[in-house]
């Protein structure tokens, strides 16, 4: 007896198989000491002193850590006039001016000072070459808080900020000028090292840092991408596009030649069309960036490739910082 077809009702499609996917992590990648630090401080200000905890703008350049500290009890605020007399009121790791911090002690508020240590250890140094008659050149981007907190440690005039060697020749130095310059703590490494040799070669006395300005977690993270880039075809760097490292992450690898860099703060934003038809991605994190979003990534790349992932480099970093005094 011949059995009849089965209703086209019954009939079970497979799913189509998913392409393959090399993605390779970089490592180290995401959260550094100086972002734990202040991020610390905000979820230990909430537990000891209560909500509300109020912060002077982001915490960290992250909304997703952002959105998080606001369901914890955190409210952000532009300006210190915007914080109720008498509140906690917490300012970022970006640092600010001493203008600034003088008005957040005004009426009565609990000021918990959340720079990141290395970025105060900019500010020593500025001032330093102040005092010692040196003209100061800072090199990173302007309209960026840090640059803003460092400029306000010294008197009007008393720095100029460039973002590239082009910026130079309009310095209105004498040559023989004395000299010194600083450095964003988030700014491209390879940038500055250029940046600093043609001061070097403008001015015949210089002084810099003793040791790189640059943060360590921004030059791991930089370093790294460079060992993954040439083993890819297209790298996504995971984090905000106001975010100063993320950026410099993505700077660095158009640099090594990449064809398609993505900066996105989630899955969301991923661009697939750069994605389909390559056969390897990489992938790393802003140092302001949660393990989280870099997890959501690769769900996103999930739901549509069969990944095989691998990590490339060292995760586990030494620097730990002094926690922050929220009592």
């Amino acid at each position: 007896m011949v059995q009849a077809p089965a209703p086209m009702g019954d009939v079970q499609l497979r799913p189509a198989p998913r392409p393959p996917l090399r993605v390779v992590l970089a490592a180290p990648r995401g959260f550094c000491a100086g972002v734990r630090r202040a991020i610390d401080a905000v979820t230990q200000a909430i537990d000891h002193h209560g909500a509300p905890v109020y912060v002077r703008r982001a915490i960290v350049h992250n909304l997703a850590v952002v959105r998080e500290l606001e369901a914890r009890g955190a409210i952000f605020v532009q300006e210190v006039d915007e914080v109720p007399p008498g509140a906690v009121l917490i300012l970022s790791a970006h640092g600010v001016t001493p203008g600034i911090a003088q008005a957040a002690e005004q009426g009565g508020r609990r000021v918990i000072d959340a720079t990141c240590p290395l970025v105060a250890k900019v500010h020593r140094e500025v001032v330093r070459h102040h005092r010692d008659g040196r003209h100061v050149i800072l090199i990173g981007h302007a309209d960026h808080p840090e640059i803003e907190g460092t400029l306000g440690q010294l008197p009007p005039g008393a720095a100029d900020v460039i973002a590239s060697s082009s910026e130079i020749d309009a310095l209105d130095i004498p040559p023989a000028g004395k000299v010194a310059f600083a450095v964003q703590t988030t700014f491209s490494v390879d940038e500055a090292d250029g940046i600093a040799a043609a001061l070097g070669a403008r001015f015949a006395d210089l002084a810099g840092p003793s040791g790189s300005d640059i943060c360590y977690a921004t030059t791991n993270r930089q370093a790294a991408l460079r060992a993954i880039a040439p083993s890819v075809d297209a790298i996504i760097v995971v984090g905000e596009s106001f975010s100063s490292n993320a950026n410099r992450l993505a700077e660095v690898a158009a640099a090594q030649g990449c064809e398609s860099v993505q900066l996105v703060a989630g899955p969301e934003e991923l661009d697939w069309s750069a994605v389909e038809g390559r056969a390897s991605i990489g992938v790393t994190a802003a140092a302001s960036t949660p393990e989280s979003s870099v997890s959501a990534v690769l769900d996103g790349l999930r739901a549509r490739f069969d990944l095989a992932i691998e990590e490339i480099g060292s995760p586990i970093e030494s620097a730990h910082f002094r926690p922050v005094r929220v009592a």
